[in-house]
């Protein structure tokens, strides 16, 4: 046992369930032989930790991030491997084991095209929320989820098992819980852990497992409200002054622009306690069977959003993640029947490009903010229109007509191919295409590796009929698409890029033996290996690959469809040169 600085005790212990000293890698010992299957399938999605960001703090790691780091079987090339790279997405991906385009979730929302209205991606308006306001997303729940997950293939030959999710967001509880699960809960203001309410159930019963940890956060909130400062000097030193647009952006702590419970540690925190409050309440991973725990920690997004990936903000939050998840995990540990974890990310991140461009980054801006209106009024001239014909809504362009419902005149198709050529001339636009090129264009190869993949395929696995937009447009590299606004969103993510799409995938149990895994796996094949320790069948429309970890005596993953040849297997560079070289061949 170690003991902690003053100033992050005195944090852990008015936001978590923690005692005065804490471990600060969870309990171990040499690798010995484990039950036949775990007790308790733990999966942890701290929502923008890139691969990046994870690797820059990897070294100075000391709690629950070091112990995955340095003791689990760790793949450091993960991906999520589809375009938009974005919350609801990222973590539809992650227990469902098929990327986006199969889930139903290409984007956080998108455009009724009937109405023009924006659907958000859970949203179930025949359901009602828990602590009886309209917040947050409006009424959510999993139907939009085209897609089984993990609880659920357990939950079909296991009925007695428990299934939870815990998360600063809906999307992110949800997503993890699935269509069965026993409950989903995430953090709304001035309230404590909320969850949705489906018609015949009542909230109070939905409520129960968080009830009493709703009236002691509250308590303790309304006693002591939370506050945030440094408890590291290294943060410190990371201060500076910024100017975003017109404003001047004061990177310091406690933040310039006002303390916000989600803006900060606290969010990931106190849903830490919730997920200990859950194994605590509902005895998982104590009752004989295999029970399946979520946890979506939210705060390192919000930070990312608000103040950048490079801050002091973002310096504080990596270490007091680092410490709020050693405790979880020494809690874990203890567990008698067992527990496997895995932890990842929905999706990456960069710092915002005033800084970026600061520090080398010579390519970092932020995009065109007349770029659609200059489209827009190309378009209206040539097709003679009296309203502009595109609109942005789910996450990509939309073809609309008046009072921005979808325009059903003939020359749609053509307004679309017209403005995915004005768009590919566009400065810093990499490549735009119509829904309808997208969804034509084949799956790539489910062997081939997400780093080969071109940007045309990465926007194939994440799209959807009906729910995509009507023209998908992928601008540069280090190209911010929001403007900026001190006090709002400074940074964001939804691109196609790497530092968007590589994500940390770490396996961790009590007593095994840490090894890196240098090869790239995504975010899809997460489940099926999961499927496999527990001993449970996953979907044939399982899209992601089983992989053989070891662990709890699982047998070799099953067998699956032949893969793909060696010529489909080649990057599509290679290709070129060996058809290139046949050709000369055979020419001679």
């Amino acid at each position: 046992m170690s003991r902690l600085s003053a100033p992050l005790l005195l944090t852990l212990a008015t936001c978590l369930i923690a005692p005065a000293a804490m471990a600060q890698t969870p309990s171990s010992a040499a690798p010995g032989p484990q039950p036949e299957r775990p007790s308790l399938v733990v999966t942890i999605v701290v929502d923008q930790l890139s691969s990046n960001l994870f690797n820059q703090y990897r070294d100075r790691f000391t709690g629950g991030l070091h112990a995955l780091a340095s003791t689990g079987l760790v793949y450091a090339n993960g991906f999520q491997q589809h375009a938009m790279t974005e919350t609801c997405p990222g973590h539809a991906t992650i227990l469902t084991g098929v990327n986006p385009a199969s889930a139903g979730i290409p984007a956080n929302d998108w455009i009724d095209r009937a109405t023009g209205a924006e659907v958000y991606c859970l949203a179930a308006p025949q359901n009602t929320l828990a602590h009886g306001r309209i917040t947050d997303n409006g009424p959510v729940g999993p139907d939009q989820l085209l897609a089984t997950t993990l609880g659920d293939w357990l939950k079909a030959g296991s009925p007695t098992s428990r299934i939870f999710a815990v998360s600063g967001k809906d999307r992110g509880a949800i997503n993890l819980a699935g269509h069965h699960g026993d409950g989903a809960f995430w953090m709304t203001d001035g309230f404590g852990f909320t969850t949705y309410v489906e018609p015949g159930q009542t909230a109070e019963a939905k409520l129960a497992p968080v009830a009493a940890l709703n009236a002691r956060i509250n308590a303790r909130l309304a006693a002591s409200p939370p506050t945030w400062t440094y408890t590291r000097a290294e943060c410190r030193a990371l201060e500076g002054d910024w100017t975003i647009g017109t404003q001047t952006f004061h990177a310091t702590l406690p933040p310039a622009t006002g303390f916000k419970l989600d803006t900060s540690p606290v969010l990931d925190e106190l849903t830490l306690e919730a997920a200990t409050e859950l194994l605590d309440t509902q005895s998982l991973g104590r009752r004989g069977v295999t029970d399946v725990l979520g946890v979506s920690l939210s705060a390192t997004d919000r930070v990312g959003h608000a103040f950048g990936t490079q801050g002091p903000e973002m310096c504080e939050q990596m270490y007091r993640l680092d410490a709020a998840l050693g405790v979880f995990m020494d809690r874990l540990s203890q567990l008698p029947g067992g527990v496997v974890v895995v932890l990842t990310a929905d999706h990456g991140g960069s710092d915002f490009p005033e800084r970026m461009h600061e520090r080398g980054y010579d390519d970092a801006v932020r995009g065109d903010p007349a770029l659609l209106g200059r489209i827009n009024t190309a378009l209206r001239d040539r097709f003679n229109l009296t309203v502009d014909p595109l609109s942005y809504g789910g996450s990509g362009l939309m073809v609309v007509g008046a009072g921005n419902v979808e325009l059903a005149d003939r020359r749609r198709d053509q307004i679309a191919a017209a403005a995915v050529a004005l768009l590919r001339a566009a400065p810093n636009v990499a490549g735009a295409w119509t829904i309808e090129d997208v969804l034509a264009s084949p799956l790539p190869p489910r062997n081939l590796s997400p780093q080969e993949l071109t940007l045309l395929q990465r926007h194939r696995l994440g799209a959807v009929e009906g729910r995509s937009p009507d023209i998908v447009v992928a601008q540069w590299p280090n190209t911010t698409t929001v403007p900026g606004r001190v006090g709002g969103t400074l940074s964001t993510h939804g691109t196609p890029w790497d530092y968007d799409r590589g994500v940390p995938i770490v396996f961790w149990s009590p007593n095994i033996q840490g090894q890196e895994r240098f090869f790239p796996i995504r975010t899809i094949d997460i489940a099926p290996t999961l499927a496999n320790i527990v001993g449970v069948e996953a979907p044939t429309t399982v899209e992601g690959r089983c992989m053989d970890l070891g662990l709890f005596g699982a047998g070799d993953c099953p067998v699956v469809a032949p893969a793909a040849s060696a010529v489909e297997r080649r990057p599509a560079a290679l290709q070129r040169t060996v058809s290139g070289i046949a050709r000369r061949l055979g020419a001679r």
